[in-house]
């Protein structure tokens, strides 16, 4: 059976562009309890419409409901949670005890364990099963074999196979609250482990580097094993990153849509074209993490980290006309006359264009778009549909 594609959803725009790009399912945050406190994060009634979008699409929307709680939220949880359950979500994400008691006792909600609970063994998969949870986020700790034993369970099982990682286990950091009072388990986390520091020898030396020290994470991609995690029976496929752009969310879901598309319709193989696409919209390096079970100094930077601001997302088509093949484009990022840029979309990776003629909103000539959000008007000889992106080419001398 192929498996869920599962992507993050910051606001419903992103949920929009996420089930539009080849998402089953997207997971996503209330503005209560959850771990992303700085996201946007959903009103209650913007969730009711992001589940009325979803199942209209016969999809399916996860909420979070993952923080480590206090004494004087339990009133406050049973109302959510039963408002939850109005909305009709499709399941909660947990990681507090109380949580699966109270869903349980006062809802009908499925209930899918966070990988905030680090399950990592085949013991605690079968104690959750016991309380009736459906599904197990596993801890990102998890290797193939970890995953191989624990499916025999009878559970679903979800792992994370693209996005940032965490220096902790499983997210479970007490540096961003020791340091800067803003608590990771109940969605503060300032992303201590990405700054610099000195690093000191035994006599309290500071030993220089070409960069000071740091124990940040590299980045977390398993497109090179989609094959093996497909066999393996694996149930839902996790990408990371309730607060990453629209560009971000499209290009990264798009990808694994065509390589799990690819393996069941047996034309799999490992794409490099797919790796490329992938490593333009990330500003750290990846690497495959604890997967294989050998985790090690590869998986992590220490000195010499140099993270890129990425600027190849150009635009949005709002709207695309057949006959006259002009494009209407919501600027994102500059460009001008003569760019070769490549437009893709649900249906396509990506096909190269040279911009010829651009015009404003009052049909001047122009030739550069620098003013953000910009509207413009471009001649594309190109079948495009709404929603399709516009990106810095990926290739500039090939069509993909």
């Amino acid at each position: 059976m192929k498996p869920e594609l599962l992507a993050p959803a910051g606001d419903l725009e992103r949920l929009k562009f996420a089930l539009l790009y080849g998402a089953d399912a997207v997971y996503l945050g209330g503005q209560l309890f959850g771990l992303r406190a700085n996201a946007t994060n959903f009103t209650l009634d913007e969730l009711k419409e992001g589940v009325e979008i979803a199942h209209s699409l016969n999809k399916k929307v996860y909420v979070t409901v993952n923080i480590v709680l206090h004494n004087k939220e339990i009133k406050f949880l049973i109302d959510y949670l039963k408002q939850l359950d109005e909305i009709k979500v499709d399941a909660i994400i947990v990681s507090d005890m109380t949580v699966v008691d109270l869903a349980k006792k006062y809802t009908n909600l499925e209930i899918h364990i966070s990988t905030q609970q680090s399950t990592l063994n085949y013991e605690a998969v079968e104690y959750l099963k016991d309380l009736g949870v459906t599904r197990i986020v596993l801890g990102r700790e998890a290797t193939k074999e970890d995953i191989k034993i624990i499916k025999k369970v009878g559970l679903e099982v979800e792992i994370f196979i693209h996005g940032a990682m965490c220096a902790s286990y499983s997210g479970r950091c007490v540096l961003s609250n020791y340091l800067t009072n803003r608590d990771a388990n109940r969605g503060g986390c300032s992303q201590i482990c990405r700054w610099d520091f000195d690093l000191l020898d035994e006599n309290k030396n500071i030993i220089k580097g070409d960069k000071n020290f740091t124990f940040c994470s590299k980045d977390l991609s398993l497109l090179k094993h989609i094959n093996e995690i497909c066999d393996m029976g694996v149930n839902s496929l996790k990408i990371e990153g309730r607060m990453r752009s629209v560009y971000y969310i499209a290009t990264v879901v798009n990808i694994y849509r065509k390589a799990i598309d690819d393996y069941y319709n047996k034309k799999y193989e490992y794409n490099s074209n797919y790796e490329n696409i992938l490593s333009r919209v990330a500003n750290r390096d990846s690497t495959v993490q604890f997967f294989n079970g050998n985790y090690d100094k590869n998986c992590s930077y220490y000195n010499n980290r140099i993270e890129f601001s990425n600027q190849d997302f150009l635009g949005i088509v709002l709207n695309y006309n057949q006959n006259t093949k002009i494009a209407t484009i919501e600027q994102r990022n500059y460009f001008k006359k003569g760019d070769i840029v490549d437009f893709f979309g649900p249906n396509n990776i990506g096909v190269s264009y040279q911009i010829n003629d651009i015009y404003d909103e009052n049909k001047n000539l122009i030739e550069i778009v620098r003013h953000p959000k910009q509207i413009v008007y471009l001649k594309v000889n190109l079948n495009l549909n709404k929603n399709d992106l516009m990106r810095i080419s990926i290739d500039k001398n090939k069509n993909l």
